[in-house]
Formats: C-alpha cells, sequence, structure tokens
C-alpha cells in the first residue's frame, strides 16, 4: 500500500520475451507476481573480495536476508544502464557506471525476472541506504559457500552468482 501524499511506484511488466508490455504500479506488479525487470550488480573492491549486503526487514521480499548484488527494478521507461547507475547510487551511494555482464531469467515463488547482471569495481566508502541495507562487507568469494549455508541468501542474487561463475566473467580482481 502507497503511504499517503506519496504516489505509488510505476514499474514495466514484460512478456515473455522480456519486452515492455504496459506499467503498473509496483504493488500490482509484487500482488500478482507479474514478469518484470531488474538490475543486479555485483560489486567487487580491489582484492576481489565480494559485497555482500543483509537487507531491511522492510522490504517487500526477501526481508532481512542476505544478498550478493545491489540493484532492483527499474522504474517505468528506466533502461536497465539507469537502473543499475540509480541503484547503486542510491543503495550503495556510488555514482559511477556498473559494466554491463549478461542479461538472465529469474523465476520463483515470488518473482518473475528479466534482469540484466552488471559488475563494478569500487573500494567504497559506501553509504547504505537505510531504507534499503542493515549493513555490508566485503567478503572473499571462497567465503560464500559457508556464509549461505549459516545465512539466509536472497535466492534470486545467488543465481545471479552462480550464472556469473558459469560464464565465467572476467576475474573480479580486474581495476576499474
Amino acid at each position: 500500500m502507497t503511504p499517503p501524499n506519496q504516489l505509488p511506484e510505476w514499474v514495466d511488466i514484460v512478456d515473455s520475451d522480456g519486452q515492455v508490455i504496459r506499467a503498473v504500479p509496483r504493488s500490482v506488479m509484487r500482488q500478482h507476481r507479474l514478469p518484470h525487470r531488474a538490475v543486479y550488480v555485483l560489486v567487487f573492491d580491489s582484492h576481489g573480495r565480494l559485497l555482500i549486503h543483509q537487507r531491511t526487514l522492510t522490504k517487500d521480499v526477501y526481508p532481512g536476508y542476505w544478498d550478493v548484488c545491489v540493484g532492483g527494478v527499474p522504474q517505468a521507461g528506466e533502461s536497465f544502464d539507469e537502473a543499475a547507475l540509480r541503484e547503486t547510487a542510491e543503495e550503495i551511494g556510488v555514482a559511477v557506471a556498473p559494466t554491463p555482464l549478461f542479461h538472465l531469467r529469474y523465476q520463483d515463488e515470488q518473482t518473475d525476472v528479466f534482469g540484466a547482471v552488471y559488475r563494478l569495481h569500487h573500494d567504497g566508502p559506501f553509504h547504505f541506504q537505510v531504507e534499503e541495507i542493515v549493513q555490508g562487507e566485503f567478503v572473499p568469494v571462497d567465503h560464500l559457500p559457508r556464509l549461505i549455508q549459516e545465512r539466509p541468501f536472497c535466492p534470486d542474487g545467488l543465481f545471479v552468482w552462480r550464472e556469473y561463475l558459469r560464464r565465467a566473467c572476467d576475474t573480479p580482481s580486474e581495476s576499474g
């Protein structure tokens, strides 16, 4: 439900090929699990460690879960690249355009996403958006399997991570 005096956030709904067919309020998209677009940004530091963060308990999906990506749902009419830049600026306070990597499709009981995956190299400092992120930390990528067993992680983010590894994208220790 939209708070009083605040307009609903509109998002694009896509067809089975990922093409935009209409826009609806975000609440409608969530309520009906409509297929939509999302951006996922993997953030690495100069040592090749991955930034992970814990989501706030007020998130509409996977509240309190940990995530390996920053990002979110593009606004209606917003490109993937624009959304990736906006989301990294909002969530971690870094206004640097991430590098596009690949597109993917992800579906589970809560969401149906056509996503664009990006990579960003940045050592911080970060300014976590308090409405989105409780805490964050860089972790060596070889520690992720253990952390995934110990903490709840967003399944779409884990899907992105596995696809990143499967595609053998450039090593995370590149400078940039």
